[in-house]
């Protein structure tokens, strides 16, 4: 249980990772330098209208962070919260014709010294694993009868090499609401083929491993619950439609995307542009994160366990 005091035991899969890039916020993280100005890990240019840090928080206290990678009473990192509003409507370029009134989005998009390109350089070729723990924020709950993207990495051309998943599936015509598994964290390939599906129960970290095989374009998970040791759940599969090099490499997101419902007052031809029309209600809803790395992986694979 999230917050919850418990004896907790470092598992002897703990082995020294090769870390490429660490998300994991520092207890001494300050949210105007990190986030409104950009100069830790974080990429905060994709939010609404406000300065990052009305969106995104660093929890220092009432919630501990994941406890499979560290000592849950030494607070090695910082719990992020990240929310979406009806302000939250990003405009790439600063250009209002681009507007995503579509969307509602908050994301922090990883960096290395100021570097989008350069942590690619480094993460995004043999292999290497995508590590990340999401928990609700019972605070600010989902409106599951939409579809929300809440872990990615984008590629040039919008589509994602894999993504974390949550509600119900756009769809248009809009179809029954919310979807059987609305409530699940699905992991999807680039061609949105699901690979794993595992209910986002309350007050639980849930952790995540996405291995990425950038010569052989395959995907295998990893999954666990709070202190458990991560476990494969789905096996190296080909990752459908994905391609190698440069246009196979994207950013690595994690946030909240929510995306609209169809309209039915919009003309025809504007109901399936998720990026510009839609329903939104405009409610705060928002997620927590921890235990964001991305690691090399050898021949023995990911790291499973910490201490880390």
């Amino acid at each position: 249980m999230l917050g919850s005091i418990f004896l907790f035991v470092f598992l002897s899969s703990a082995r020294c990772a090769e870390i490429l890039y660490d998300g994991r916020a520092q207890p001494d993280f300050d949210a105007t330098s990190v986030l409104d100005n950009s100069t830790g890990p974080y990429l905060t240019a994709v939010r609404g209208s406000e300065a990052a840090s009305y969106y995104t928080h660093f929890i220092s206290d009432a919630l501990y962070p994941t406890p499979l990678w560290g000592d849950p009473f030494g607070c090695s990192e910082d719990p992020i919260a990240i929310s979406i509003d009806n302000s939250s409507v990003f405009v790439p370029g600063g250009n209002a014709s681009n507007a995503q009134f579509g969307f509602r989005r908050t994301e922090l998009i990883a960096q290395k010294n100021f570097s989008i390109a350069q942590l690619t350089a480094i993460s995004q070729v043999n292999t290497t694993a995508f590590h990340f723990s999401i928990a609700a924020d019972d605070t600010k709950p989902l409106n599951v009868t939409h579809e929300y993207q809440v872990v990615f990495i984008e590629t040039s051309d919008g589509s994602h090499v894999f993504e974390a998943q949550l509600g119900s599936p756009f769809t248009n015509p809009t179809g029954t609401l919310p979807a059987a598994d609305a409530q699940n964290i699905k992991i999807r390939d680039h061609s949105l083929n699901e690979l794993f599906s595992t209910p986002l129960t309350p007050e639980c970290w849930h952790n995540f491993a996405v291995v990425i095989d950038w010569d052989n374009l395959t995907l295998a998970v990893f999954y666990s619950a709070e202190a458990q040791p991560l476990e494969l759940v789905s096996t190296t599969k080909a990752n459908q439609g994905a391609i190698s090099g440069p246009n196979g490499q994207g950013e690595f997101h994690f946030g909240v995307l929510k995306l609209p419902l169809v309209n039915p007052s919009d003309p025809s031809n504007e109901q399936s542009d998720v990026v510009h029309h839609g329903i939104q209600e405009g409610t705060t809803e928002g997620l927590l994160y921890s235990g964001i790395f991305i690691e090399k992986v050898g021949a023995s694979g990911p790291t499973l366990s910490g201490p880390l």
